[in-house]
């Protein structure tokens, strides 16, 4: 419902938005000269057009839009498919689903096989001449054995009727399948069908939990999928009666018989010394088997057999109705499928999760009470305030001041005094209120890569803009830089775990190098890049270093080094991710690794949108920062 909802509110937003947008395009005076800025500004509704379009691709081609306006297709798809995978074995019979008759292609490719032989026989040096005619003999009569089974006048009576009784069963199925009263329940049938629903859910009824379970219940839930259930069982009926059918007439029996006898009486006679002889009777043996196990029948025989399967299939197509169209127009890249008794999406189902799923997942994982390895995405909690002030503050800060730490006295007590009291609080050993601070998933790869590109920044701006203006800096630090920064950071992830461990401080310190090199570049390039002329404007009216470097070359700097943030975020994020891949025990890549071992597409698409609105919101703040700092970027 809540789907459908959606759906149509956003196709409405898509149409609304983009009707607004002409008019807006045609009321407004904007300069016609190629390049003008004004020309490409963007606006909230051309955003909600690219994403709600995004969106109904993704609701289109995960089959949420068949979920929620047909939410019984694919329970009536699945009995379907369990009628085509009933048919499946008795197509395969004929030039249906195959290029030639069954029975045709077995004998081409035992009458290769037996070629084969006869060829390796003839040119085996390792048995004698007395064996290698045995063996032909027993090869030839082997072949002669074919005939026996294509001959139309040696088909048995009993075979025959076998035959013409299966496919009478297969053209009264047909003509009772178009019957309206061909299905029939009793109340008692009906209830437990019911029940066997209810107990099985209904399609994404898994939706609601962590793990990947079958989304489609095989119980039909509809009259349609009743009738193409039955119909389904009945076919597989038919289709086992007939392939235990065999075309075993006398004289093939007697001649298979005395060609197995045969062949046990001659092996049992070989000395040791006659493997290669052996191992060439068994051979023959193995094809003489499946000669006497394949269904091979003479020609035309299947004919009717045929016809009645073609007609069969036609109409259980026919009776499909609108369900084709809505498997045609609602399920784009894949189908419903059956096997072993049970009922799957195969295509985009299985790697494209529907948002509907998708989002009662992701709501799962934000509960605290579930979460994703008893961690929450995103949540909070509750920390004393010691243990933040303890964190900030160093230790030092009590060291240095004047006197000593107290020292017990007789009776066993410590006497506090101004230094204690000091180590007290810059160490968190002291009590105080409790404030309730981010945690979870999210807030951890978010403060690694946020720690990671301020460390970057601190160390690498001020370095950069050393290099950009000393020659000697440039010239010593440059080599430096360029030695390590061509390395991918994936290379140096073994040895910075090896050497800070999986917590946070190794992740930190990689996201730090990774961001290091960039704003270094950037800081460089922006500081070199000064114009000369606004420099020596600035010593003329009596600036000092300082000045020029605080007013004049920073300002000219900062759009380099905010594009090189920019650029940083990006690499952080995709760094961080791999890491944490790598090793670790909480974070967005942490997670997405453990769903991927356990084929949790929804929980991997969520990742990855977080990862990709994380990133944007970085972003989005960067550039809101680029404009009130910069507001002369682009203007001369």
């Amino acid at each position: 419902m809540i789907t459908g909802f959606l759906t149509f509110l956003t196709i409405f937003a898509v149409v609304g938005c983009i009707l607004y947008g002409r008019k807006l395009i045609k009321t407004e005076k904007v300069d016609a000269v190629f390049g003008n800025p004004e020309k490409a500004k963007g606006g909230t509704h051309w955003v909600i057009v690219g994403s709600s379009f995004l969106l109904l691709v993704w609701l289109y081609y995960s089959w949420d839009m068949a979920k929620s306006f047909y939410p019984k297709s694919a329970n009536e798809l699945c009995q379907v498919a369990k009628v085509n995978e009933s048919l499946r074995s008795l197509k395969y019979l004929f030039p249906i689903e195959e290029r030639e008759l069954k029975s045709t292609s077995i004998i081409k490719v035992e009458g290769k096989n037996i070629k084969k032989y006869f060829d390796k026989i003839q040119n085996s040096t390792d048995i004698n001449e007395q064996d290698r005619k045995k063996l032909l003999n027993l090869l030839s009569k082997t072949k002669n054995t074919i005939p026996l089974l294509t001959n139309k006048n040696l088909l048995e009576t009993n075979t025959k009727i076998k035959i013409n009784e299966i496919t009478t069963k297969i053209n009264n199925l047909t003509e009772e399948f178009q019957d309206i009263n061909y299905v029939s329940e009793t109340v008692e049938e009906e209830n437990e069908r019911i029940e066997l629903v209810k107990k099985q859910g209904q399609w994404g009824s898994s939706g609601t939990a962590l793990d990947n379970k079958a989304e489609i219940p095989a119980t039909p839930v509809s009259k349609t999928g009743v009738k193409f259930d039955k119909a389904a069982k009945e076919l597989l009926l038919i289709s086992d009666e007939f392939f235990k059918l065999r075309n075993h007439n006398p004289t093939y029996k007697n001649a298979i018989n005395e060609i197995k006898d045969e062949i046990k009486e001659y092996r049992s006679e070989l000395s040791a010394s006659e493997e290669i002889a052996s191992v060439f009777a068994k051979d023959i043996l193995k094809i003489a088997r499946r000669i006497e196990y394949a269904s091979i029948f003479p020609p035309e025989t299947l004919t009717s057999l045929e016809q009645s399967i073609v007609e069969f299939d036609k109409v259980q197509k026919k009776e499909q109705k609108s369900l084709r169209l809505i498997d045609i127009f609602l399920f784009p890249t894949g189908n419903i499928g059956y096997s072993g008794r049970a009922c799957f999406e195969a295509g985009s189902g299985r790697w494209l999760p529907k948002p509907s799923d998708t989002l009662n997942k992701f709501i799962l994982l934000l509960k605290p009470s579930v979460g994703f390895k008893n961690i929450p995405l995103i949540w909070y909690e509750m920390m004393d305030v010691s243990r933040i002030v303890g964190f900030i503050l160093p230790d030092w800060i009590a060291d240095i001041l004047p006197g000593k730490y107290p020292v017990h006295s007789e009776d066993g007590t410590v006497k506090a005094n101004l230094k204690s009291k000091v180590l007290n609080i810059v160490t968190g050993e002291f009590k105080a209120f409790k404030i309730p601070i981010p945690a979870g998933h999210i807030w951890d790869s978010f403060l690694r890569v946020f720690l990671g590109l301020i460390f970057g920044i601190i160390l690498g701006v001020p370095l950069g803009l050393f290099m950009g203006l000393n020659r000697f800096a440039k010239g010593f630090f440059d080599p430096l830089i360029e030695l390590y920064r061509p390395v991918p950071p994936l290379a140096w992830a073994p040895l910075v775990i090896t050497v800070f461990g999986i917590d946070n401080v190794g992740k930190i310190f990689l996201l730090f190098m990774v961001s290091l090199s960039i704003m270094i570049i950037s800081a460089r390039a922006g500081a070199s890049g000064t114009q000369l002329s606004k420099i020596h404007a600035a010593h003329s009216l009596g600036a000092s270093r300082w000045q020029i470097l605080r007013y004049v070359i920073f300002p000219n700097s900062l759009p380099e080094i905010l594009t090189g943030v920019r650029v940083a975020i990006g690499m952080c994020w995709g760094t961080l991710v791999a890491a944490e891949f790598l090793a670790g025990t909480t974070g967005i890549g942490f997670v997405e690794n453990v769903a991927k071992k356990y084929f949790q597409y929804e929980v991997i698409w969520i990742t990855i949108f977080i990862m990709g609105m994380l990133g944007l919101l970085f972003d989005i703040t960067l550039r809101k920062i680029i404009d009130k700092t910069i507001p002369w970027r682009g203007k001369g």
